[in-house]
């Protein structure tokens, strides 16, 4: 007897990938998907993590992103430590560097599995580790003219 991966408990459990991309990443989120979810899914999960035109009650023109050397391994790593803890979700992951505008997408994560409730709990963990974990700076560039560092 054969058995079906999707069905048997064996599709999950994975980091299809995670990255760090200077490109938009609006422009990834369809082939993410795609990889990500199978037939076997109910739940996909889409966090999208744009800029905002404030923080701290400053308004933010723009946004730099600038990531450590280091941080292409770290993603990876931190996505591999979360796919670990949810044996039945898999998952992708993204995040910008360089110079973006307010609306730009900076930080996607894609979670799918057969249920909501392990799609929303391995996806706001890979967003909560991601975030605290890879070392990727930003550099807000204030309406006043002034810049403050973030996540130093």
């Amino acid at each position: 007897m054969t058995t079906d991966p999707a069905r048997d408990g064996n599709h999950g459990g994975h980091l299809i990938d995670a990255l760090i991309s200077e490109g938009p990443l609006e422009e990834l989120l369809p082939d993410a998907r795609s990889a990500t979810a199978t037939a076997a899914m109910g739940a996909v999960i889409t966090f999208e993590g744009v800029v905002r035109d404030h923080d701290g009650g400053h308004h933010v023109s723009l946004l730099t992103y600038t990531a450590h050397p280091s941080a292409k391994q770290v993603i990876i790593d931190v996505g591999l430590e979360v796919a670990a803890g949810h044996p039945h979700v898999r998952l992708w992951t993204a995040h910008r560097t360089g110079a973006l505008r307010v609306g730009d997408v900076a930080f996607l994560v894609v979670a799918a599995a057969a249920h909501r409730r392990e799609a929303f709990a391995a996806c706001s963990a890979l967003v909560d580790a991601v975030k605290a974990g890879v070392p990727i700076w930003k550099e807000q560039q204030l309406s006043d003219g002034s810049t403050e560092w973030v996540g130093l």
